[in-house]
């Protein structure tokens, strides 16, 4: 008896470990990644095994100007919690007005919309759905709801089969209500999708944001929560945006712990499995004005005595946040004006502005009377470089497998540099035909150039099979890569 027990414990940890090595999970080795005809982003290390003599390099946005000053009267210098939404070449704007500070919640805050059909001019709307300051000419879509006009955020909902009524949700609340569930037709006229709250554990004091996640086939929220007298942010799930899982917290591995105020989590419109958070950093008490300076900008006297900037979250799912860059995506510029409390603030969401061109939106100035909104652009899928310098360097990405004919690249050279591909098979040895001796060399700088060897840049029966990609680089940079 005791011998057949030890027969078959001996077969079953042989068998786990057949299977450990099938699966590429045994000590040494990586997990094999199928990536099907994704694009994929350097905005974390998902894809790279090994890298040497090259640097992942935050870029630096370009500041494209104003694009909304918040002047009506029913806006304001404590305008906020802003939502950009793409939608067919229709560009709508999302955010809350308020005038003069008054405690979440007033009956004093409105939810405003503004339109585009290129992300750059920007009109109000008059849509005479509520009067204020006695007119019914007004781009208001939410009034007299205290207290969802604090910080009602709206998405455009992915999920396949959504009834037309519900194109649109929004979620939106303070602690004392929960958040409740709104729907829209339109974008314009909401009403609440259930009487009661759908999500009631969090601390929701700031803009709550929520999704259809492609990759994980649900809908997934992120909301403010306190810890330890930190502003983190958690995350909650449902499979129908009433019923929402017990939330989680949201951890960043080595990451510094900071007080993000906002998170504007969302999947990036070119690569949904990647959710691109632009979070607002708020250092509480870091004052850099005198009183002196605050008075001569105008700035509300309770809103100078802290300082904010952006800073570049990511994730792809689960309970953690990669947070590999610390640094600020957006510092607070020159002048005394962008250095008050709670300016520099993001939108929601990254869409696209033009042929090779993204752009998100800052607030500029808050609590100030030229309180703004402006516009930063960057090159398409351009946050991060795999960024190799004039003396070269080497990526080497874990096993994958791919579906398509061809290997895309996202780069950019010198006049003097190059970026060189060789695919490998799971061992290390490059497939015959391309190797790094017969890759042509990529010189220029495009959104999508297709690598090519010798033979061509048809990769023939490589889709399907596990390989790895080895670039050889030199004064390049490399933003994205996808196979199609």
């Amino acid at each position: 008896m005791v011998s057949s027990m030890k027969r078959l414990i001996q077969f079953v940890l042989l068998l786990l470990s057949i299977l450990l090595i099938s699966g590429g999970m045994i000590s040494g080795q990586s997990p094999v990644l199928d990536i099907g005809s994704r694009l994929e982003l350097f905005v974390d290390r998902y894809l790279v095994d090994r890298t040497e003599g090259l640097t992942f390099e935050l870029q630096h946005p370009v500041d494209a100007g104003e694009v909304l000053r918040f002047d009506q009267p029913w806006e304001g210098a404590f305008a906020g919690y802003c939502t950009v939404i793409e939608d067919g070449g229709l560009y709508r704007l999302y955010y809350r007005g308020l005038p003069v500070p008054r405690a979440d919640g007033s009956t004093s805050e409105t939810t405003c919309l503004a339109e585009s059909r290129d992300g750059i001019r920007w009109t109000r709307p008059e849509l005479g759905l509520f009067e204020l300051a006695g007119t019914r000419r007004n781009n208001v879509i939410l009034a007299d709801q205290a207290p969802f006009s604090h910080n009602f955020s709206p998405l455009l909902d992915g999920r396949p089969g959504i009834p037309a009524d519900q194109r649109f949700k929004a979620l939106a609340g303070t602690q004392k209500t929960g958040l409740f569930a709104f729907v829209s037709a339109d974008g314009r006229r909401w009403r609440k999708l259930v009487d009661r709250p759908v999500i009631t554990a969090g601390d929701f004091d700031s803009q709550n944001v929520a999704f259809w996640s492609e990759s994980e086939q649900q809908y997934v929220s992120y909301f403010r929560v306190f810890r330890q007298r930190i502003r983190r942010i958690a995350r909650t799930t449902s499979t129908d945006f009433i019923n929402w899982s017990t939330p989680v917290d949201m951890g960043y591995g080595d990451g510094p712990v900071e007080h993000l105020y906002t998170n504007q989590t969302h999947p990036y419109f070119r690569a949904p499995q990647i959710y691109l958070g632009i979070a607002a950093r708020f250092m509480p008490g870091r004052q850099v004005l005198t009183p002196e300076q605050a008075t001569s900008v105008g700035v509300n006297p309770g809103y100078f005595k802290d300082v904010s900037d952006s800073v570049l979250i990511t994730t792809r799912g689960g309970d953690r946040y990669d947070r590999l860059f610390p640094e600020a995506l957006i510092k607070p510029e020159l002048g005394l004006e962008n250095w008050t409390s709670r300016t520099n603030y993001p939108a929601l969401n990254i869409v696209p502005t033009g042929a090779g061109e993204i752009s998100f939106y800052v607030q500029k100035s808050y609590g100030q009377p030229t309180h703004r909104l402006h516009r930063y652009r960057l090159r398409t899928d351009g946050l991060v470089a795999v960024r190799a310098p004039w003396r070269g360097g080497e990526l080497l990405t874990k096993p994958l497998r791919f579906a398509g004919e061809r290997l895309v690249i996202n780069f950019a050279t010198s006049a003097a540099g190059g970026l060189r591909v060789e695919i490998q098979d799971e061992t290390g040895k490059p497939w015959p035909g391309y190797s790094l001796d017969e890759s042509i060399e990529q010189i220029g700088n495009e959104i999508a150039r297709e690598v090519s060897w010798k033979r061509g840049s048809a990769l023939g029966g490589l889709a399907g099979k596990t390989v790895r990609l080895r670039f050889v680089m030199k004064d390049a940079d490399l933003y994205s890569i996808r196979f199609r």
